[in-house]
């Protein structure tokens, strides 16, 4: 497929786990893609991993809570790639802490990457994204409406995300402009590896496991990029959970 040839497309989060699997796909359709995280050297190894493909990809680095930072990196993807069609939220953080031991330190930073970070792209690519045809992906969780234990102040910021996407689409729909939520259940990435259950009872998650097994990257990245797509031209504001049926 090269449904994505002459499409240039911004993802964030692109230095690892669903980010770099989306540019990997993404480059794989034709896309030009400027693909930004705060990890250079996952970014050179995301670089690495495309070569050979028919689109082409680009890297920058950049702090998503920054918004000096988001401002300027928007600017210089539009300006290399020769405009921006598709803008695709992965960046994000994950922590696993019981309410009780919850500090505002950790609050606050995961609502400014998942949250904050997410609406700072969306509003500086909109400065961009052409009327009929712009698209934006943000990914969220399924965390987001459903109960994640020791994750409340994580489900809280992708349901944030949620919220924001789907008001996005509500605001941008006379434009012609998409605005898709995916909500990625359990995935084998590297942000999921580092959450480790330590002494918490994490025997609830058995509930919410699917029988087809962990989630590969590659398999949210397909979702992704059919949401992207022209595939999904009548898709928005709605959420595309990829769970595996976990959370049916």
């Amino acid at each position: 497929m090269n449904r994505f040839s002459g499409v240039n497309a911004l993802v964030t989060g692109a230095g690892s786990g669903i980010g770099r699997a989306t540019v990997l796909r993404l480059v794989s359709e034709g896309a030009a893609v400027f693909a930004v995280d705060r990890d250079e050297t996952g970014l050179a190894e995301t670089a690495e991993c495309a070569v050979g493909n028919p689109g082409r990809i680009e890297t920058g680095v950049v702090d998503v809570t920054d918004e000096e930072q988001v401002i300027a990196t928007v600017a210089i993807a539009a300006e290399r790639l020769g405009g921006i069609e598709v803008l695709i939220n992965v960046a994000g953080i994950q922590r696993t802490t019981p309410i009780e031991t919850l500090s505002v330190k950790d609050m606050r930073e995961l609502f400014e990457v998942n949250t904050i970070g997410t609406a700072l792209f969306c509003r500086e690519a909109l400065r961009h994204l052409p009327d009929g045809v712009g698209v934006i992906v943000n990914v969220a969780s399924t965390a987001a409406d459903h109960g994640n234990p020791y994750m409340s102040a994580y489900a809280a910021s992708k349901g944030a995300v949620l919220a924001l996407s789907k008001t996005l689409a509500a605001e941008l729909v006379g434009r012609g402009i998409r605005v898709v939520p995916v909500s990625p259940g359990n995935t084998a990435t590297p942000l999921t590896a580092a959450v480790s259950p330590g002494d918490l009872d994490f025997s609830y998650f058995d509930r919410v496991r699917s029988l087809l097994g962990t989630a590969q990257p590659e398999q949210i990245a397909a979702a992704i990029a059919f949401a992207a797509s022209p595939d999904a031209s009548y898709f928005t504001g709605a959420e595309l959970r990829v769970d595996g049926g976990s959370h049916t």
